[in-house]
């Protein structure tokens, strides 16, 4: 019923540096569920664990929802009922489960003396453990009638539903205050996440970090790039080798950072809506030369202006 991939690539800022890739993804299908879950490490100095960090998000998050899904019939009868306390609970326990992981990796590492050497005594003191391996989290989960997700901190999460439009039903980080960027490692995580949840099965959905939206000029044509790479869905090997190469073509981009997909459809839904997603990129196509154009009027304008201003300030 269900399928996906997911791929993490470094990102060249990092190949440069010599740096780790601090990105981790992954996905996993069931009889009643499909999830699509990523994690972008954070690079600041103070989080020198944080490519660990990523990597047990995305682990507390698959073992999370296959908890959940134990009994079936129950789960989405709850989430039914009340999908913003359901959802809330399985925030909870991905916490509890990446705090309990990174502490026992802690506990088995300790910190190094290399890791140790760029602080001082006094920087080193301000660091909570769990920052040493801070990382931000996103998940969509298809269901056999539902679809919803969940995220902490920046990257994106696009719902294709079933008449092949694209949407971004959440706003990365806009649960963080002024000057905080939401993780997995804040002592308030839990008030940091946002969530949806639509009572629809959708055709799929598409969760990235943000290495790969800065490698795009626009919004709009991010949600394009989704709908183009979803209409290639019905060739599964071919459409495996095309996004990881179009991925790794996109580290050169934006901010070079490491970039992570992940990806969950349905395949019942595939049929039709292979035919729907290829009519919506022919109108995707018109939509983004109508851009294209009226950017190109704006400029003409604006170098109009800029003309008259010179000859204005020559008189």
């Amino acid at each position: 019923m269900y399928s996906g991939l997911y791929h993490t690539i470094i990102g060249q800022s990092h190949v440069a540096k010599g740096t780790v890739c601090q990105d981790a993804s992954g996905f996993k299908a069931t009889e009643y569920y499909a999830l699509a879950v990523v994690a972008d490490g954070h690079g600041s100095k103070k989080h020198f664990r944080s490519d660990i960090g990523s990597k047990y998000a995305v682990a507390a998050t698959l073992e999370a929802v296959a908890e959940f899904y134990e009994d079936p019939e129950e789960f989405e009868a709850n989430l039914e009922e009340d999908p913003k306390k359901v959802i809330r609970k399985l925030e909870k326990n991905i916490i509890l489960r990446w705090n309990t992981s990174v502490r026992e990796h802690f506990r088995q590492h300790p910190v190094t003396d290399a890791e140790r050497l760029p602080f001082t005594d006094e920087q080193f003191r301000a660091i909570r453990l769990e920052q040493i391996y801070g990382t931000t989290l996103i998940a969509a989960i298809l269901g056999r009638e539902f679809t919803f997700g969940i995220q902490i901190g920046d990257g994106s999460l696009v719902v294709i539903d079933e008449d092949a439009e694209a949407d971004m039903p959440i706003i990365d980080d806009e649960s963080a205050p002024a000057n905080l960027t939401a993780s997995m490692c804040n002592s308030n995580a839990i008030d940091l996440f946002n969530s949806f949840y639509m009572p629809d099965q959708a055709l799929a959905v598409f969760v990235s970090t943000d290495g790969l939206y800065t490698s795009f000029r626009s919004g709009e044509d991010f949600l394009d790039y989704h709908t183009i790479i979803a209409s290639h869905l019905d060739k599964p090997a071919a459409f495996n080798a095309v996004v990881k190469k179009n991925l790794t073509k996109r580290t050169h981009f934006g901010t070079q950072d490491d970039i992570s997909l992940s990806v969950a459809y349905n395949l019942e839904m595939l049929d039709d809506g292979i035919t729907e997603l290829k009519k919506q990129v022919e109108r995707n196509k018109l939509r983004a030369e109508m851009r294209r154009a009226e950017h190109q009027a704006k400029i003409a304008k604006q170098r109009l202006k800029h003309i008259r201003r010179l000859q204005e300030t020559e008189e």
